[in-house]
Parts: C-alpha cells; sequence; structure tokens
C-alpha cells in the first residue's frame, strides 16, 4: 500500500530507540522521517465496507501506554513478508503521516484462535497518538500498491479524547477482548480494567429506535431526538463481576472511581435473539420498510405463518421463479445482516442512515473520507441515465454513539430513490444495473 513509505536505517533506529529520549525529540525525529516521505495517495475506504471478515481493533489506556488488543481473521498471515505495520494521520485524508512504524514479533503477544484467527496485543506510547489522529494498523504486504482498503488486512481507528482515557475494555465470558459495541441480550460479558477491579454502574434508558427515513426528505421533518433519555432501569455490579442483561435496549456503563479512579462511560446496545443475524418473522419483516408499505407489512405480520408469508412476498416479486426469489432474500437479508454488523450505534445498524443506502443501493463502490471526518459514497452509475452520484454522511458523535453518521438528504435524489426501490420490485431488474454491486475491481 502506498502510503506506507520506506524508511531509511537511521530514521528506524531513531524509531527503536525512541523510549531513550524524552518525547519532543522523537516526535521531531518522527516529523522529520514524514516530511521526507512521499506524498500518499488518498485512500479509497470502500473496502472496509465489504461483507467479509474485517480486521477487528480496541484500546486501553494504562498509564502512560495505550494497548491495541487485535482479532486478525483466519487465515491470519503475520512474519515474514506480512509485517505488522502502524501509521498515525492528521486525518483521513493527509497526505503525510504523522508517523510510522512497525510492531517486531516478540512484542505481538500472539495467541491463535480455533478457526484460524490470531488475536495480539501490545502497547505504544499514549502521547504518540494526540486526540482527533487516526492510527492505521496494516497486515498487508509492504509492496501491496493498492489504495483499496481490505477488511481483513487493515483498520482505521480514529482516536478521540474519551477513546484514548478509557482504561478498560469490554470482555466475552472466557476474558478475551469482545472487539465490538453491541452484545446480545442474554449473553455473558465482563469489563476488564487496568489496575485494580473497578466498579460496574450501569443504566438502561428509555429508547424508541426510529429507521432511516428517505434521502430526499426534508431534513426540516426530520423526527428531532430528545435532550435527555429517560433511565429504566439501573444496578452496580461489584468489581470483577460480569455482565448480563437479559432485555434488549440502550446500556451506559459508568466504570471505576474505586482508590480515587476517574469514572468513564461506555455505551453498549444489547441486541435481541442472534443479532446481527435474522431470526425471527418481525425482524425479516421490519427491514422491508425500505421497499414496501405499512399496508403490506402489516399484512405480512397478520399472516397465519409470517415466516411463510415473507418467502411468498419475495417469490411474487421473483414472478414463481424459485431460484430469482432465493437470490433476492440471499443478497437483501444478507445487507441486512451486513449493515447491523457494520454500523451498529444507539440502534441496530439497519436502521441507520448508512445502513439504509448500504442495503437498498448496496455497498459504495468508492468511499472518501475527509478531515472534518465526512464520509462520501460514490456510485459510478447511480445517477439519473446511468451518471455518477454522491452521497454525503457527517459525523454526529455522543456518548451514546460515537462512532454516528447523519447523511446529507437533497430532494435531487428522489427520482434516484423510487428508481433504485423499484429495481427490487421489479424482477427483471432486480439483481442487475448500477446499484447493484459487483465484486472489488482488481487494483
Amino acid at each position: 500500500m502506498k502510503r506506507t513509505a520506506k524508511m531509511s536505517v537511521i530514521g528506524s533506529l531513531l524509531l527503536l530507540m525512541a523510549g531513550s529520549f524524552s518525547f519532543s525529540s522523537s516526535f521531531r525525529a518522527a516529523a522529520r522521517l514524514a516530511s521526507a516521505a512521499p506524498l500518499a495517495p488518498r485512500p479509497d475506504y470502500a473496502g472496509l465496507y465489504r461483507d467479509a471478515a474485517h480486521l477487528d481493533v480496541d484500546i486501553r489506556r494504562e498509564g502512560d501506554s495505550l494497548r491495541l488488543y487485535l482479532l486478525l481473521p483466519a487465515p491470519a498471515r503475520l512474519g515474514p513478508g506480512h509485517p505488522l505495520r502502524l501509521a498515525a494521520w492528521p486525518s483521513f485524508d493527509a497526505k503525510q503521516p504523522l508517523w510510522q512504524d512497525s510492531i517486531p514479533r516478540r512484542r505481538q503477544h500472539p495467541r491463535p484462535e480455533p478457526d484460524g484467527g490470531v488475536r495480539l496485543s501490545f502497547c505504544i506510547a499514549a502521547a504518540r497518538v494526540p486526540a482527533g489522529a487516526v492510527l492505521e494498523l496494516s497486515t498487508a504486504a509492504p509492496d501491496n500498491k493498492g489504495d483499496y482498503q481490505l477488511p481483513a488486512t487493515t483498520a482505521w481507528l480514529r482516536l478521540t479524547e474519551a477513546q484514548l482515557a478509557r482504561p478498560f475494555v469490554l470482555t466475552d465470558s472466557v476474558g478475551r477482548p469482545l472487539l465490538r459495541r453491541y452484545v446480545q441480550a442474554g449473553e455473558t460479558f465482563g469489563v476488564d480494567s487496568y489496575g485494580l477491579y473497578q466498579p460496574v454502574r450501569w443504566k438502561q434508558y428509555v429508547v424508541t429506535p426510529t429507521p432511516a427515513l428517505p434521502p430526499m426528505t426534508n431534513p426540516a421533518a426530520l423526527p428531532g431526538g430528545p435532550r435527555t433519555l429517560p433511565v429504566l432501569d439501573s444496578a452496580t455490579a461489584r468489581p470483577g463481576d460480569m455482565l448480563r442483561f437479559t432485555e434488549p435496549g440502550l446500556y451506559a456503563l459508568r466504570v471505576g472511581g474505586l482508590n480515587g479512579t476517574v469514572p468513564r462511560t461506555l455505551a453498549v446496545l444489547v441486541a435481541p435473539n442472534a443479532y446481527p443475524t435474522l431470526t425471527t418473522a418481525s425482524e425479516l419483516i421490519e427491514p422491508l420498510r425500505y421497499l414496501t408499505t405499512s399496508q403490506e407489512r402489516q399484512k405480512l405480520t397478520n399472516a397465519p405463518d409470517p415466516k411463510r408469508a415473507v418467502d411468498k412476498f419475495w417469490l411474487d416479486i421473483a414472478r414463481g421463479n424459485q431460484r430469482l426469489g432465493r437470490d433476492l432474500i440471499k443478497r437483501y437479508y444478507g445487507r441486512v445482516t451486513a449493515a447491523n454488523h457494520l454500523f451498529a450505534a444507539h440502534k441496530a445498524g439497519w436502521l441507520t442512515d448508512r445502513g439504509l443506502l448500504y442495503i437498498v443501493l448496496g455497498p459504495p463502490p468508492s468511499v472518501r473520507r475527509s478531515f472534518n471526518g465526512e464520509e462520501r459514497w460514490f456510485y459510478p452509475e447511480g445517477g439519473l441515465g446511468g451518471g455518477p452520484i454522491s452521497y454525503t454522511f457527517r459525523p454526529r458523535p455522543s456518548t451514546f454513539a460515537p462512532d454516528y453518521y447523519e447523511l446529507v438528504r437533497r430532494p435531487e435524489y428522489e427520482l434516484l430513490w423510487y428508481a433504485a426501490v423499484e429495481k427490487w420490485r421489479t424482477p427483471p431488474t432486480a439483481l442487475t444495473g448500477p446499484n447493484v454491486p459487483t465484486d472489488l475491481p482488481d487494483r
């Protein structure tokens, strides 16, 4: 990948000796290296939204260090030809990194997983990554010349002040980092704090998740969220106790306070059933709101066998063609599941603005990110007459949804949107046309 430039021998020695110099000296050395590096091309982030295995990452503050936890999906490739490389960037669209480094094998603490994946854990100096910086982690081969981001080998993490200060991570029932911000109702998980075990005070909030509205909706007509969320339930767990919430909903965990530690808060979505996958009839019917009327969905819900009614809905669209019907079901609900995993926030991923476009239009063929965090999704043939069209998402972070984005809605999207929905409802074009993604282009 072009973004990682080769360092000189002297530069490498400077980075290896950084621990024996002051931060200001090492930062100036890294800055000199960065200024000498060739400008990197703007990366295309569309690959990170593929429905594929992802390199998952989480962080925990440990004194003056920042510990990174990684889970490399199978087949994990590390070692000769596939080093673990890090780069800190001032922003997503920066041309030069603040610094770049590699993590030697002895510091990675690899732990193999039964499925062929590998877990890694290592520390870097917290002072090297200021708030607002973007951390890139990659196991891609150094000679990879493409700027397309592959989700199994590359991850990007925008570091907020809250993330850099949080001294704990969520873990599964056996103590492994969870690496996600949602759990299933009834799933046992823990909070692993750096240093002493800390008490966990949790609150469940009253939230009515609302689905995203079409992209041509007048922004003034969008429902405003409540200024405060009513608390439905709360309790305190003893230090070291495991947690298990049986009721789906939005929870906030406030961790700390023992021996003068500053409490930190993390929001967790407790999702029903087998989230992010869909298992019940209602979970299959609700995402159809992007293609159907309320009367159609009510008819499916009231059917003697709602699941069978959903199958018939798709088979009717396919005009009795069972292969086409199965393909429609697989494609549509595959996108819903992927959106749940990719865009989970204070509500299920399919309910978000990015989930809306992801499901109806498909994974974006091209994604660019700007210095202010905006994302632009490009569909080269999604406009009128088969021309290009783009959609802009602006970050709207909050305590409950630090990675939430809102679509910039425009009235000119109306005809494009109806055409995209019609492609799903019209059999000859349901699985063809510009809104159906193909495999990633060769790069």
